[in-house]
């Protein structure tokens, strides 16, 4: 990693351009359960589907419920020092996913607020560079 490089969390999970944030998921061709991160095959009971497609989802959900993490987790999560406590949210998307990432903010959080998905750096490394994930915003 190099000053000013954002490198992805886990690659493959989300992507970021113009039209905004998007996580990668799946969704079941047969009844259109989605999912996230992708998966081969539907698991939804009664579903006798086997063609999975690609796809995206975001940027605009609801807040369902959310939790502060007021505690540092245990390795290997990595975070910025001195360690700062934030949200967690679950989070309707527009497209029927239910996805759980952390909040920008703890500042005015109320179940059943539009969000906003986003790519945004989760801790910074030693060399200048940006370790990045998805997270949800107040809009």
């Amino acid at each position: 990693m190099t000053v000013g490089e954002r490198v992805p969390a886990v690659e493959g999970l989300f992507t970021e351009g113009e039209d905004g944030a998007r996580l990668l998921g799946s969704r079941c061709a047969s009844c259109g359960t989605p999912y996230f991160p992708r998966t081969d095959r539907c698991r939804r009971p009664g579903c006798a589907g086997s063609a999975i497609e690609d796809a995206a989802f975001g940027p605009s959900g609801t807040l369902w419920s959310y939790s502060i993490q007021n505690y540092p987790p245990p390795p290997p999560a990595r975070y910025d020092e001195p360690y700062t406590p934030y949200a967690v949210g679950v989070v309707d998307l527009e497209e029927g996913l239910r996805v759980v990432g952390r909040m920008t903010d703890t500042a005015g959080l109320r179940v059943g607020a539009p969000v906003e998905l986003l790519v945004a750096p989760l801790c910074h490394e030693d060399d200048g560079g940006e370790l990045v994930t998805w997270m949800f915003r107040l809009r």
